[in-house]
């Protein structure tokens, strides 16, 4: 069996994905003006019902100085797996597959409050974010805005676009800067030390491989382990340590 076949027996044998999401025609429903890149409201048609989906073709992809191209919607599906594996934070079932426009991520869409972002949240739900904190360290997430953090009706907090993340080199810009210094739980660091041993070797390898080259997969296991040695939440740097703009 493939790489590429790995991958998908592992992403259509997750039950957190929909089928409709993994198998079913994507029809267009309008574009998301909003986003840097191309990104469309589909629908995904399917059994046992349609799922709405944003989907965000490579070919719609701006090029980056920083970022291998043709690249950012495999790190959208990465950022869910590496969510799948740690338990947390809440990532929108995600994964790279055919659309009407090519190859790209397909995310299931989340109903949310606009009202609603981190700014509004971190206090109330600290406890939340500060596992956001450490998965932001460990995929090295350079665009963390506030706006990326939605509520939905029933109050679960869900984590998006995660296009420029995994990057060999630091680059984590994140409004998330509230628990500098302070330790990180236990349970947290136990599920990263986790995290970290699936990753050297196995499915999650398997299936982190055709989305991330080997030294981001490498270089990511380097950034847990340096979590888990560290045991606090750093201080902002090296480089821009903010996202812009903020929201």
């Amino acid at each position: 069996m493939s790489r590429d076949e790995r991958t998908f027996e592992a992403r259509v044998s997750d039950p957190a994905i929909p089928p409709a999401l993994a198998h079913g025609e994507l029809e267009l429903l309008g574009l998301l003006r909003d986003s840097s890149n191309y990104a469309f409201l589909a629908r995904a048609k399917g059994e046992p019902e349609d799922v709405l989906a944003v989907y965000k073709p490579q070919r719609g992809e701006t090029p980056l100085w920083d970022f291998p191209e043709g690249t950012l919607h495999q790190r959208e599906a990465a950022a869910y797996v590496v969510s799948r594996e740690l338990g947390w934070p809440n990532v929108p079932p995600t994964l790279v597959r055919e659309g009407p426009h090519g190859v790209g991520s397909v995310q299931k869409f989340v109903e949310f409050d606009p009202a609603e972002h981190f700014f509004t949240m971190e206090v109330e739900r600290a406890a939340e974010f500060r596992k956001v904190a450490v998965f932001d360290l460990i995929i090295n997430n350079a665009d963390r805005k506030g706006g990326h953090c939605l509520l939905d009706p029933q109050g679960t907090i869900w984590l998006i676009d995660h296009g420029v993340c995994f990057n060999e080199e630091p680059k984590l810009r994140t409004v998330i800067w509230t628990f500098v210094g302070e330790a990180i739980e236990p349970s947290l660091l136990a599920d990263v030390d986790r995290f970290t041993a699936a990753l050297a070797e196995g499915p999650l390898r398997d299936e982190l491989s055709a989305l991330l080259s080997p030294a981001e997969l490498d270089t990511m296991g380097d950034r847990a382990r340096a979590v888990i040695d560290a045991g606090t939440y750093p201080e902002p740097g090296p480089g821009r340590p903010f996202p812009w703009p903020p929201v």
